[in-house]
């Protein structure tokens, strides 16, 4: 299939003297036999594939290799937006795969530093949610607005009045206390990190993450929706806390859990309409707001 000329100068800046062929939208093998990935989107999401190619680009910068490497990113004149990177073919997490992994989570990515502050240069999404991102002083600060941001959505939409209600509190009153005494620095999150993100690049057998929505906070965020949605296998966590120990307090370790957890649950009513995410959005409110 012939491929766009936008595509073909991208390509030849990686490969100047070879050919290319395959199909926007997907698999690309040049003559020497490299293959690339070129994921291709419609005219509204352009925002959004900024914000997944500037997190490839991060993750990799904390962690190299363990997301695709971006090479080229662009607009059509159409406004579709595209980018080029590494083609990973991925089969599922195994146990061992997820303890290099946790590995590499605690002692690469989670150790990349922001010079900034928490947060992110662009908007990126989480799912369909746009995160406004930006730069902030504190993670409190950070938290507290990506906690309001969703609260915010939801009440626009008038039905979730004891959601919103009791939204509050956590951002009033759950996130300073909890959240405002760390004494922890920015680090590169996925901030998606569900099993769906995640898998082993068969040729390689070494385990990789894609589809992000990045931001710079603080690492225990990154765990919460492996705990949602399972997947991650018990090794998982006790292999990341052997290289990277629970923040101080511990005693709050599963306080802060719940409140990370709740991001999600929040993310997914706003996504899905309510349903479980908003009970289960509500049953993490309970235990926050009577802990604390």
């Amino acid at each position: 299939m012939s491929l766009p000329s936008i595509i073909l100068n991208e390509l030849a800046k990686i490969e100047p003297s070879a050919e290319f062929a395959g199909r926007l939208g997907g698999r690309v093998q040049s003559s020497s036999g490299e293959v690339y990935f070129v994921k291709l989107g419609t005219s509204d999401e352009a925002e959004q594939y900024i914000g997944e190619a500037d997190s490839l680009r991060a993750i990799n910068t904390g962690a190299p290799g363990l997301a695709p490497r971006v090479f080229a990113t662009g607009t059509f004149e159409n406004g579709r937006p595209f980018f080029i990177s590494e083609y990973k073919d991925i089969c599922n997490l195994t146990e061992k795969s997820a303890v290099i992994l946790a590995k590499r989570l605690a002692t690469e990515m989670h150790s990349y530093q922001s010079q900034y502050g928490f947060g992110f240069e662009v908007p990126t999404y989480c799912g369909a949610s746009r995160m406004k991102n930006g730069w902030y002083d504190s993670w409190e600060k950070c938290y507290s607005e990506m906690i309001g941001d969703l609260l915010e959505k939801l009440k626009k939409r008038g039905r979730y009045e004891k959601l919103c209600a009791k939204g509050e509190s956590i951002t009033k009153d759950v996130i300073p206390k909890l959240l405002g005494p760390l004494q922890i620095e920015p680090v590169i999150l996925h901030g998606d990190l569900w099993s769906g993100n995640v898998g082993v690049d068969s040729a390689t057998r070494e385990p990789v993450i894609f589809d992000p929505s990045s931001f710079f906070g603080h690492n225990e965020a990154d765990l919460a929706i492996a705990r949602i949605f399972g997947g991650f296998p018990a090794s998982f966590f006790a292999e990341y806390h052997k290289h990277l120990p629970k923040t101080k307090p511990e005693s709050q370790y599963e306080l802060r859990g719940h409140l990370y957890e709740l991001f999600h649950y929040l993310n997914h009513t706003v996504i899905f309409e309510g349903g479980g995410y908003e009970f289960n959005a509500l049953r993490k409110m309970d235990i926050l707001i009577d802990a604390v």
